[in-house]
């Protein structure tokens, strides 16, 4: 069972944009290789995070309005929308570790908060 769900360019705003929770959005194709590689990193990063971070997931063939709205001229592109803040975005295979650093994630980590 995949912590990744699927947005499409009807869902994106819903899920993504009015999300209240920084939303990571792995924008991908079918046929590309690199992308393939990417989606255990964006797996684990879905469950090192979960109740923190949402992960999403858009097929850019599939939901191209969304794509080229944002941009994403390659794939994988991994992007962060957080709210109230333009999205940053990292471009091709990354593994884990160099997401957590592009996004500044490791202040994140799944609900393990500083003790008081």
């Amino acid at each position: 069972m995949s912590n990744v769900r699927e947005v499409t360019d009807a869902t994106f705003e819903a899920d993504v944009l009015q999300s209240e929770k920084p939303v990571v959005v792995d924008f991908w194709a079918e046929w590309c290789g690199p992308c393939r590689m990417v989606a255990p990193e964006i797996e684990k990063l879905a469950t090192k995070y979960a109740g923190s971070v949402e992960v999403r997931k858009l097929d850019v063939d599939a939901n191209p309005q969304t794509a080229m709205k944002y941009g994403i001229m390659s794939i994988p592109t991994v992007a962060m929308f957080t709210p109230g803040q333009p999205p940053k975005a990292a471009v091709g295979f990354r593994p884990l570790e160099a997401l957590e650093d592009a996004f500044g994630l490791t202040s994140m980590a799944g609900g393990t908060e500083a003790p008081a």
